[in-house]
């Protein structure tokens, strides 16, 4: 499925704004070297700084069993709307009791970790604090950050390798109007390093959108759809200043690689604001 280094990639998106790379070199699309456009609650520190801050990674927990294994889109969809639902909840703001540690969390090197589990395992992780996101089949769990080196140890024994999702149907398009999270044709990622991309791209979506955008996206659920574009259209979304999410290349694929463009209706250059 996925491995610690896979999720920590760079995450990056056109605008003027402070760093918020999620680990080596952000660029924006068209801008090389560009530092990411992030939303007023993504409060990053210099890169230096961010290097020696203490490490935390965001853990997802796929339900994978095998009798009745998710779809590949199905999971990955499930995965991103399973970030945003973090991201949103009310525990996670103010006082809330897990706003500290998602604000050191974003304030170093912004990881996620995708491992899998079934049966007791599956159980025993429901146990713990977090919040369980169903989408057509799939189940994703999402717990508070954790430091790289204090995972429960009902989370730390999970696997974070095993079989690929497939894709049982043909995908359908997306439908219109609703976000979408565009993966890079040219790359071939297995599924657990696809959801840790698509995590990356909407929370990079989140951060980017105002707060009434904000409300009508949480209103509906999250709704959004995962989709490969084609190489044309992957061309044409790297020069429309929308959100890029580029890999740390620890595993799978080049460093510096374009995963995943985020495509919202509110995602606009024009709408991109500063912290």
């Amino acid at each position: 499925m996925s491995s610690e280094n896979e999720a920590p990639g760079t995450v990056g998106a056109a605008g003027r704004t402070r760093a918020a790379e999620a680990a080596g070199t952000a660029g924006a699309p068209g801008t090389a070297g560009a530092p990411p456009a992030v939303g007023s609650d993504s409060p990053f520190r210099p890169a230096s700084a961010r290097d020696e801050a203490r490490q935390f990674v965001l853990p997802l927990v796929v339900r994978i069993e095998k009798d009745g294994p998710p779809a590949r889109t199905d999971a990955l969809e499930t995965a991103a709307r399973a970030v945003l639902v973090l991201l949103s909840d009310e525990r996670a703001h103010g006082e809330g009791e897990w706003a500290e540690v998602v604000r050191d969390w974003q304030d170093a090197r912004i990881r996620k970790v995708v491992r899998r589990a079934r049966g007791a395992e599956w159980r025993k992780a429901g146990q713990l604090p977090g919040i369980t996101v169903h989408g057509e089949a799939a189940e994703v769990r999402v717990f508070p950050p954790v430091p790289l080196d204090g995972w429960p140890k009902e989370l730390a024994k999970l696997q974070v390798s095993g079989t690929d999702l497939d894709e049982p149907a043909p995908v359908a398009a997306a439908e219109p109007g609703l976000p979408v999270l565009w993966l890079n044709p040219d790359l071939d990622m297995s599924a657990g390093k696809a959801m840790a991309q698509v995590g990356h791209g909407a929370q990079l979506a989140w951060w980017a959108l105002d707060h009434a955008e904000r409300e009508r996206w949480a209103a509906t659920g999250f709704r959004l759809a995962v989709r490969t574009a084609d190489p044309a259209h992957w061309t044409a979304l790297t020069t429309a200043g929308l959100p890029v999410v580029r890999d740390a290349g620890f595993t799978e694929i080049a460093p510096g690689s374009a995963t995943v463009i985020a495509d919202h209706p509110g995602l606009t250059s024009g709408r991109l604001f500063a912290p």
